[in-house]
């Protein structure tokens, strides 16, 4: 087996994770111990976060999409000058807000349509784009697409919120949303995604108690 970690979400069940590599907690940059194979809680429910506990299985753990959820689809957004064009996919969005944060002339909250990609120069919008942790958002420019991100392979849990998994580490036996990309995705954890195993944000609107433990 390659020393490159890889992922495998089991059907109704935890993350698998093979490989070399460690596990970091974002708030802090601390180094979680983990074993060459480990199982990741993805139902919200575990003791031991971010190891599962078996607790999947005890409360009927789903990992089905919501049919409700919003639709896999990739729109484009074009300068006037055709410089740039901005790729985006909602349906894969995790709502980390590094978009809207860091850019409002640009990632447009409550206007439609929401993206202006004559609100900034070309620079400034990759910059950001570059910054987008699900893969959701990706550009082209002067014709050339970056979807992909540079760094080691690295999996690690935002405080309350997903994994983010970047570094181009292997995600197995999962169907790929429209547009997106391997090298860098985030994982639901908090169990109640609508866009199951990729993160939907919806740990903002439940009690996801990040922190639990046995």
């Amino acid at each position: 087996m390659s020393d490159r970690p890889r992922i495998k979400p089991t059907t109704n069940g935890p993350y698998l994770v093979e490989g070399a590599g460690e596990i970091t907690r974002l708030r802090d940059g601390e180094a979680i111990e983990s074993k060459a194979r480990s199982f990741l809680c993805r139902c919200g429910g575990s003791q031991n976060k971010p190891f599962c506990d078996g607790t999947h299985a005890r409360i009927g753990f789903s990992d089905a999409k919501d049919p409700g959820r919003v639709p896999d689809r990739r729109d484009a957004y074009a300068s006037r000058d055709d410089r740039i064009t901005i790729h985006d996919n909602r349906g894969l969005c995790a709502h980390a807000a590094r978009c809207t944060d860091n850019l409002a002339a640009v990632f447009r909250l409550g206007t439609e349509p929401w993206i202006d990609p004559d609100g900034a120069s070309a620079e400034e919008i990759a910059a950001v784009v570059e910054r987008c942790p699900s893969g959701a958002l990706s550009y082209t420019l002067d014709d050339s697409e970056h979807r992909d991100h540079a760094g080691p392979p690295s999996i690690a849990f935002a405080p309350g919120g997903p994994y983010v998994v970047s570094g181009g580490v292997e995600l197995v036996e999962t169907e790929m949303p429209s547009g997106a990309t391997t090298d860098h995705y985030t994982l639901c954890r908090c169990g109640a995604s609508q866009n199951k195993p990729f993160c939907s944000g919806k740990h903002w609107d439940v009690d996801f108690d990040q922190d639990a433990r046995g």
